[in-house]
């Protein structure tokens, strides 16, 4: 608990708001608790669980880390870290950061069930990366064993039809991960640039530019905030239509995947 009754009353306005799922106001509160103590791990904590309850993995990791500096020993800080790297796939960081959790309590439930998770998502991924970079040609081996050419013809064209869509829904996941990064980053940084800028008193007679491609234009304060709220909407609204997007194809990859586990082993049994 923090010595500075401030900010605590801060983190208590912003833990309503995360048990209330709105998330932004909540991070609202945490940073302004951080502000008021930087040394309280729980706050940075906190505001990691915001932000992976938004799906911003990679800000989520930071907070996490910070929380991990400021008090090492504070074991809920290694499972956010953990989450957030395998939301992101990163799974031996994930590992990597759940054993350094463990080091400090070894017998810690909570961090011993997320390693079992984590490693079963590696080996999943794993195996569906494996099977789709085989599925090129006829003869490659068939989950299970055996060879697509020891199936029957109709059976086996199907088994590599379907190999070849998981190739394609894989590879346009991992472009549409990368374009939720690239949103919520990009809203990320307006957010703090718009921050920044309303700290400045509103009749100021600084010069301000804003980036227009490679070249700089001299702006007025009101036009950049304007621009700023425009490019917040849009990238939240980016970020939304494609995390809807992702949550689609994960099911469609894992509904692939069973079609084509379904698929072999009835032939092999046959």
């Amino acid at each position: 608990m923090s010595n500075n009754p401030d900010a605590e009353a801060k983190k208590e306005l912003g833990n309503k708001a995360f048990a209330a799922k709105n998330y932004d106001e909540a991070i609202k509160h945490y940073t302004a608790a951080i502000a008021l103590d930087q040394k309280n791990c729980v706050y940075y904590s906190n505001r990691s669980a915001c932000y992976g309850g938004k799906k911003e993995w990679a800000t989520a990791a930071k907070d996490a880390k910070e929380c991990i500096k400021v008090n090492p020993s504070f074991i809920k800080g290694y499972y956010r870290l953990a989450n957030a790297q395998s939301e992101q796939n990163d799974f031996d960081a994930a590992l990597a950061t759940i054993k350094q959790g463990l080091s400090i309590e070894p017998d810690n439930p909570q961090l011993q069930k997320q390693m079992r998770q984590i490693k079963a998502k590696r080996s999943t991924l794993r195996r569906a990366e494996n099977s789709a970079n085989t599925a090129t040609s006829s003869g490659a081996a068939m989950p299970g064993g055996g060879a697509y050419r020891n199936l029957d013809s109709s059976i086996s064209k199907e088994v590599i039809d379907l190999q070849q869509q998981l190739i394609a829904t894989t590879k346009e996941y991992r472009m549409v991960k990368a374009n939720i990064m690239k949103a919520q980053n990009g809203k990320r940084s307006n957010e703090l640039t718009k921050q920044e800028l309303e700290k400045m008193p509103s009749g100021t007679d600084a010069k301000m530019y804003r980036g227009v491609g490679k070249m700089f234009m001299l702006t007025s304060r009101s036009d950049i905030m304007t621009h700023l709220d425009e490019s917040i909407d849009k990238e939240g609204k980016d970020e939304k239509d494609l995390t809807a997007k992702l949550d689609y194809l994960e099911r469609r990859m894992k509904s692939q995947q069973q079609n084509i586990q379904e698929l072999t082993k009835s032939a092999s049994s046959e």
